[in-house]
């Protein structure tokens, strides 16, 4: 293996998405019958309030630039331009008084908009 792909897979090690943002990603993929061979795409994009901005979407298409993984059989994939701001980032979801989502924690964002669904690194 080349030095970069041993960074990008220690990163994509420490990209974590918690029980509560499983179960819900399990409920939308059963809700919307999405079909067994799509996965969740996490990126990273220009542009928000801050800079940069989270992304989440269903995907079936990959490219070799992607970095797959797994939780708790939910597949995972971001790319390789992404990967490089999530390392360490947590996907979690809410469900309370103050809104219902997905959120991103980022320990790497110096940054981030009142939203929170852009940030800066």
């Amino acid at each position: 293996m080349d030095t970069m792909t041993d960074v990008n897979e220690q990163v994509a090690q420490d990209v974590v998405v918690t029980p509560r943002a499983i179960a819900e990603i399990k409920n939308i993929i059963k809700e919307q019958s999405i079909p067994e061979n799509y996965f969740l795409r996490i990126g990273v994009q220009g542009g928000g309030c801050s800079g940069f901005q989270y992304s989440l979407a269903f995907d079936e298409h990959s490219s070799e630039n992607d970095m797959p993984f797994e939780f708790d059989s939910v597949k995972v994939v971001v790319d390789y331009k992404s990967i490089l701001y999530m390392k360490g980032v947590t996907l979690d979801f809410q469900d309370g008084l103050n809104g219902r989502g997905f959120i991103f924690n980022n320990p790497n964002a110096v940054k981030t908009c009142g939203c929170g669904s852009s940030f800066s690194a």
